[in-house]
């Protein structure tokens, strides 16, 4: 009998012995179609789901490569149903497709009569289609393009769009050749967006996702809208741009609360495309403003609901999506896949490490025990109150003293999500603030002194979880969370994964306080990165304190 580092069941879980041998080789044989679901110490459970499978076989793995990877890691036989089910569900994909016809027009095309059929007869997609063309075709508006995606996928037929885009208005833009290249995997990453046409880009934090979205923006010569986090977030990509493209400053406008700039690159914040007055969305025109040919998501996981919403219609663009994770903590990955488009490439974080581009990470859980006073508060108090107080438990705030004094000659971020917590982290350490009321000329400042090492210390809300380059942070220590969010938890990483010039190891510390629900998100975020391949250990706060 085969010694594998997988336990395949036949629902649908994957089992994997974390200490096995093996165990790395066979997370990354799965990584492409499983998502991590429980990672306790030694055994971590994995799910094979529809949407998993078809995003692999957007991805160009078929089912063959799926079964393989199973059947190959696997301790015992593979359950038979299961291997049938997989072949199954994957090739469900692709059974409809939407594609122009002869005279221009988009039509649905089923290679499989009977699934036609079956999906004209549903409600809410039957209005979505036009005239019966003949047996195995049938027209669709083009401004239902993105909605009829979205409810096939629902109604688990995902079409595969072959119906091509609109090149949109041309502008000249070259990558600046001033002695660094593309690396390996981000030129693979361009051409797996750009042979699909739309879909997503998975990278860690660090690797680089916005050169992937430079040379696209090269590739399309096109003007493009980009849509980012926030304003901060903005300038960096717009710096960037100047300094790795041929674009001028003239050429690339902001979008944001502060300015309102239409230029032929355009770069827009969520928060101010999504800002409601009386009913409608004011700033939606943007999207009409130009004749864009490539539309830009930064961090495609946090995309707000209502620009999902205006996704449907910009079918027709190129839409290339950005992320170090395609979970959503909203459940809405099925929205992802139908409106931006599938998982174009995804590179694991330990394959980026292991080639040097960005730094190892030693991942440690600080535990922390409530004074007695503390605990009896806890006990009596309110669900809706427990997770605060235990984040904000006073008792972490010696442990976060002990760690920056540990790595006093490194440059460290202190992350957390409650204000009047952090002031008091501030009054202790005599540091720095950034909270989202910062305004932004002073954050940029507070940024650019820690890049350039006038300051080795910052604390900072959750604004620094998205879109912020602090390429020299080496420890970031977490000190209270969004619950259980797995796709804070990596953006948090991600701020001290930039490689360092001396190779040396980035620390990522998480306080958690014990026997309390701050204890049970803090496993639950870790859930990525444990899928990633990142251990974490725990210590007591007291070994750390005594030392």
């Amino acid at each position: 009998m085969p010694d594998g580092a997988l336990i395949v069941q036949s629902d649908k879980t994957l089992l994997l012995e974390v200490d096995h041998p093996a165990a790395a080789q066979a997370r990354r044989a799965i990584a492409p179609f499983a998502e991590l679901e429980r990672s306790p110490e030694h055994i971590h459970t994995y799910r094979v789901t529809p949407l998993g499978l078809w995003n692999a076989r957007a991805a160009g793995h078929d089912a063959e490569q799926v079964v393989h990877a199973l059947v190959t890691h696997s301790r015992y036989p593979v359950p038979q149903g299961l291997l049938v089910d997989i072949a199954e569900t994957m090739d469900r994909y692709g059974r409809l497709t939407l594609r122009k016809d002869d005279e221009g027009q988009l039509v649905l095309v089923t290679t499989d009569r009977a699934v036609l059929t079956e999906v004209l007869r549903h409600k809410k997609i039957k209005p979505l289609l036009g005239d019966r063309v003949d047996e195995d075709t049938v027209l669709v508006h083009p401004s239902e393009r993105g909605t009829l995606k979205q409810e096939l996928l629902k109604v688990g037929w995902p079409a595969e769009d072959e119906a091509g885009f609109v090149d949109g208005e041309a502008h000249p833009i070259s990558l600046a050749q001033d002695g660094w290249t593309l690396r390996p995997y981000q030129e693979q990453a361009v051409d797996g967006f750009w042979d699909g046409g739309s879909g997503v880009v998975v990278l860690p934090c660090g690797a680089g996702k916005t050169l992937v979205g430079a040379a696209s923006m090269a590739k399309a010569s096109a003007t493009t809208l980009i849509l980012v986090t926030n304003t901060v977030s903005a300038r960096q990509w717009k710096d960037e741009l100047i300094a790795r493209t041929s674009l001028t400053e003239d050429e690339i406008g902001e979008y944001s609360g502060a300015r309102k700039e239409i230029r032929p690159v355009t770069i827009a914040t969520y928060q101010v495309l999504t800002l409601k007055r009386k009913g409608v969305y004011p700033h939606l025109e943007l999207l009409d403003a130009r004749d864009w040919g490539l539309v830009v998501y930064d961090e495609v996981h946090l995309l707000p609901a209502p620009i999902f919403r205006m996704t449907a219609d910009l079918q027709a663009r190129r839409r290339l999506g950005l992320t170090a994770t395609l979970v959503r903590e909203d459940g809405r990955e099925g929205d992802v896949f139908s409106l931006i488009g599938p998982k174009r490439f995804d590179a694991p974080w330990k394959d980026i490490e292991s080639q040097g581009y960005i730094a190892p990470a030693d991942c440690v859980e600080v535990r922390v025990s409530m004074s007695e006073s503390m605990r009896m508060a806890y006990a009596t108090s309110e669900p809706e109150d427990r997770y605060r107080m235990a984040s904000t438990t006073p008792a972490k705030l010696d442990v976060v003293e002990a760690l920056v004094a540990k790595h006093a000659d490194e440059p460290t971020l202190v992350i957390g999500q409650y204000l009047d917590q952090l002031d008091e982290v501030v009054e202790r350490l005599g540091c720095d603030l950034i909270t989202g009321q910062t305004p932004v000329k002073e954050r940029q400042q507070l940024f650019a002194d820690f890049r350039e090492g006038r300051t080795r210390l910052l604390v900072v809300s959750k604004v620094a979880n998205f879109s912020v380059d602090l390429p020299e942070a080496t420890v970031a220590i977490q000190i209270s969370g969004t619950f259980g969010s797995r796709q804070e938890e990596a953006q948090r990483l991600g701020r001290v994964l930039r490689p360092k010039e001396d190779g040396r190891t980035a620390h990522f510390y998480t306080v958690v306080a014990r026997d309390t629900v701050d204890a049970e998100m803090a496993a639950h975020r870790q859930r990525f990165l444990a899928e990633q391949g990142y251990a974490y250990r725990i210590i007591d706060a007291e070994d750390l304190l005594e030392r």
